[in-house]
């Protein structure tokens, strides 16, 4: 799954390499790699790979699931077609709560108690996935953790999942798409030790 995964977002362009000429991050990071997974929505049969591994990271790791909660605003389309699949209810949670109505922050019914898994595109240091698990822990949910698309691999989002105390599960991960880049001609192959330099040193602080 790690590999399919790698090629789908590679033949899109959703996950980018660049060693020779580095992307700019908000944070001001120079970055070889660029990674946008809402690319994924696009292609059908992208699509179908991504939300059909998503129905099977829940189904592995959480089959107590009751209901898919999505990110606001890249988790929401992939929380709603894996709850389709699975048969089950989702919903999302908004970045901040509505100015006007019901001034919901939760959307979709969400009961006290039940069991949710939050659905993520991409995990890096964990920080806006883990403020929707708190809101979901605080509205009375018992989160069981998350599942996503991609993930860095960065100890600080690692050290953060575990004092928060949940668990998620990637469909691919950084070292796997820099090989399958590597393999496949995307970069070349004496590249891919500087893509994993990047992430060991720049995005992991040298540990």
């Amino acid at each position: 799954m790690k590999e399919i995964i790698a090629k789908d977002l590679l033949k899109i362009k959703a996950v980018f390499f660049r060693p020779e000429e580095p992307f700019t991050w908000a944070s001001g990071i120079q970055s070889p790699v660029y990674c946008d997974n809402r690319l994924t929505l696009s292609d059908h049969q992208v699509r179908s790979d991504v939300e059909n591994g998503l129905a099977a990271l829940v189904k592995e790791h959480f089959p107590q699931a009751e209901a898919l909660m999505g990110t606001s605003t890249a988790g929401i389309a992939h929380a709603a077609i894996t709850a389709h699949i699975l048969g089950i209810p989702m919903g999302y949670v908004r970045s901040g709560a509505k100015d006007h109505g019901r001034k919901n922050q939760i959307e979709g019914k969400l009961t006290p108690g039940e069991k949710v898994v939050v659905v993520e595109d991409l995990i890096s240091t964990g920080g806006s996935v883990l403020e929707v698990v708190q809101i979901l822990r605080e509205a009375g949910a018992e989160v069981l953790g998350i599942v996503s698309i991609f993930t860095y691999g960065m100890n600080k989002g690692i050290e953060r999942m575990k004092a928060a105390n949940v668990v998620n599960y990637s469909l691919t991960d950084f070292d796997c798409v820099a090989r399958v880049a590597g393999e496949e001609g995307y970069v070349k192959p004496e590249e891919v030790a500087t893509l994993l330099d990047f992430r060991n040193n720049t995005l992991n602080g040298g540990k």
